[in-house]
């Protein structure tokens, strides 16, 4: 009998060479022709036929980069070395102010979407699916649907959402503790993604600041109460990442530690923002733009903590542009140089912490998506 303990396949082989290159954030849009009709119908979401624009009702964003599509993505990765990304739901089908059956419909051809991405591609990708939280028990069936029948790990949650009287709501509000007890039941990574601040920030929707500036307070809103509601304790198999760095949450930490303690009247039966800070189960993406930034985000949380993200294909993403003088993983190689981080610190980011965020402490998880992705 032949002795395979000193095998060496191919995933070994390539396990051992180098740190795997894994991106926590990142976007794909379907092709035109694979969104139904009814999106286009109603005005929820497509793509024009010359792949120009994506468009909503009254709303349209050019595609800026190729790489928006399955195969040019591929492609994309080969060329920067790109072994795996974890593709996130579209921040346009959180499915805030459409009907129930509408919204119902526009979730689950996303959610079918992203389970197809990933069973074709299992060593290219790994999925999110989204619900809508203002729908508590739908939200419960379609994680139930996700995790059972499509075989999908990662949840994708929105910063804030429209409840059914039409008031918006951050997500970790106590209505929501079903949809956490079944991430901690089902082991599930969790991403917190900010949207549609316009919708209830009333401010004119000018010179981009929804997504310069604003954006980044809606992270740094949902990190507040996720560490007040102490759900981190709570749920302790759910591990939650926040899109950005939480950037605005990094820089906030201070004045919050403060409010607790000099006001401590307004938040009776809350936990101290200083317990939060480093958890195991909470998770932040690299996209913070400069080293500054970065360097703040791993002394506040610990390198441990972030995750490669570089919300490719959009333009505020970690692109190859001469213009913005980026390329993808440029941040770590500057932190590097910098002395920011450590070489292995570097790899680790790219490569354990998230396998950390998305399979936790189950190792035989994190050996099947080591061997999906190498082999």
């Amino acid at each position: 009998m032949k002795d395979n303990t000193n095998s060496s396949s191919p995933s070994k082989r390539l396990e051992r060479s180098r740190k795997l290159r894994i991106n926590g954030h990142s976007h794909l849009l379907p092709y035109p022709e694979q969104i139904p009709e009814f999106m286009k119908d109603k005005g929820i979401f497509w793509v024009d036929k010359d792949r120009k624009f994506m468009l909503q009702k009254d709303w349209n964003r050019p595609i800026t980069d190729s790489s928006f599509f399955l195969d040019e993505k591929l492609a994309w990765m080969e060329h920067f070395k790109i072994d795996h990304a974890v593709v996130l739901n579209l921040s346009q089908l959180y499915g805030n102010g459409l009907r129930l059956e509408e919204m119902k419909q526009a979730l689950r051809f996303q959610n079918d979407f992203n389970a197809r991405i990933q069973h074709e591609n299992p060593s290219k990708f790994t999925c999110g699916f989204v619900v809508h939280p203002g729908f508590v028990r739908g939200a419960c069936w379609e994680i139930e649907r996700c995790v059972e029948v499509l075989g999908m790990q990662l949840l994708c949650l929105p910063t804030h959402y429209m409840d059914t009287i039409g008031t918006w709501r951050c997500i970790f509000d106590e209505e929501n503790e079903p949809i956490f007890e079944l991430a901690n039941k089902y082991n599930l990574a969790v991403e917190i993604h900010p949207y549609d601040g316009e919708k209830f920030i009333k401010l004119e929707n000018t010179s981009w600041r929804f997504h310069l500036i604003w954006m980044l307070a809606q992270c740094a809103d949902a990190y507040h109460f996720l560490t007040l509601n102490g759900y981190y304790e709570k749920y302790k198999n759910m591990r939650v990442c926040f899109a950005h760095g939480g950037q605005l949450a990094q820089i906030n930490l201070g004045r919050r530690i403060q409010g607790f303690d000099g006001r401590a009247d307004l938040f009776e039966g809350k936990s101290h923002p200083r317990k939060a800070v480093g958890h195991k189960n909470i998770f932040f993406d690299t996209l913070v733009h400069d080293t500054g930034g970065l360097e703040l985000l791993i002394r506040n949380q610990g390198s441990k903590q972030v995750i490669m993200g570089l919300d490719d294909p959009y333009p505020l993403g970690e692109m190859e542009s001469e213009k913005q003088s980026s390329y993808p993983g440029k941040i770590l190689d500057l932190a590097a140089e910098r002395n920011i981080i450590t070489e292995p610190e570097r790899d680790a980011i790219w490569e354990d912490n998230v396998l950390q965020w998305l399979c936790g402490d189950d190792d035989a998880a994190k050996q099947k998506l080591i061997t999906r992705i190498t082999s």
